[in-house]
């Protein structure tokens, strides 16, 4: 079991450049990736989306690059006429105000436009230290993943054992509660009917009707069996998350129906811890993988 809140963080190094990935994920339906990387890099995401996929199947996954020059070859081009604007206007105002106003190179470099880096490089020259850099992010990631996929597993067993515990109460109490049921019929034939008496097979016939209706042995059995197979999965190697979804969904309907049918203080308590333990599994199970 993988959870799907995990980072990782990876560099690579030369003579030339610096290239910094951090990888970082958390629950998400899909698989959803999100690039923050320099625009020079944009022809490779597909490269990256395809290495991301081979480490995570769902989640959303923030892909963070930042990239350092050691020997830069851009230039700067000057838009030219813009300076001359400038200056013209910084002239009139010297005129005007009878002063001399002193510009320096900040002053320039805050006018947008004015100066313009131009790179001519290839993300491909980045390839290699890009695919180095994800590597060693991807290391530290997948383990982050396991470590707390093995926390979540662990916290999910022991909710899923206590959610048993409480059915093996409401099993003890089936019986009684098909005697309840056959008891509290006859105190209402007795008392509407008294001493006149009733039918037998009718009053059976009703006794089937109310054990059809109350009866919760088939809702106790296909829940054990969902608790089951949920504790089965929990050891998968596979992704689980969205088949756990439908299980937990499953479980939750037969929860309700023994609830809905409860006439015991004891199998309405045991509901309601069932109901408290599916929750708090519901809730860790929104990270899994």
């Amino acid at each position: 079991m993988r959870s799907m809140t995990a980072y990782g963080s990876g560099e690579y190094l030369d003579q030339n450049i610096s290239i910094s990935v951090e990888i970082k994920s958390y629950n998400n339906r899909f698989l959803e990736i999100n690039h923050l990387m320099p625009a020079v890099l944009s022809s490779l995401e597909g490269t990256v989306d395809s290495v991301i996929k081979t480490h995570a199947q769902r989640g959303h996954v923030d892909v963070i690059v930042r990239i350092k020059n050691f020997h830069s070859k851009a230039e700067v081009c000057l838009d030219k006429g813009l300076l001359d604007a400038y200056m013209k206007a910084i002239a009139e105002a010297e005129k005007e105000q009878g002063r001399t106003i002193m510009v320096d190179f900040g002053s320039l470099n805050a006018i947008e436009g004015l100066f313009t880096p131009i790179i001519d490089e290839s993300a491909e020259i980045y390839r290699e230290g890009l695919l180095s850099a994800m590597d060693k992010a991807l290391v530290h990631f997948d383990e982050a993943k396991d470590r707390e996929g093995l926390v979540t597993r662990n916290n999910l067993r022991d909710l899923n054992s206590s959610l048993l515990q409480s059915l093996d109460t409401v099993v003890a109490n089936a019986q009684s509660l098909d005697a309840a049921i056959k008891d509290s019929l006859k105190a209402r034939f007795d008392q509407m009917l008294g001493e006149e008496g009733y039918d037998e097979s009718r009053f059976l016939q009703e006794v089937a009707v109310m054990l059809v209706k109350y009866s919760i042995n088939e809702e106790i059995v296909r829940l054990g069996e969902h608790a089951h197979q949920l504790d089965k999965l929990l050891d998968s190697p596979d992704p689980i998350g969205k088949r756990l979804d439908f299980l937990t969904q499953e479980m939750n309907r037969e929860i309700n129906t023994i609830g809905s049918k409860s006439m015991m203080a004891e199998v309405t308590n045991a509901v309601v811890v069932m109901k408290d333990c599916l929750e708090n599994i519901r809730e860790q199970m929104r990270n899994i993988e």
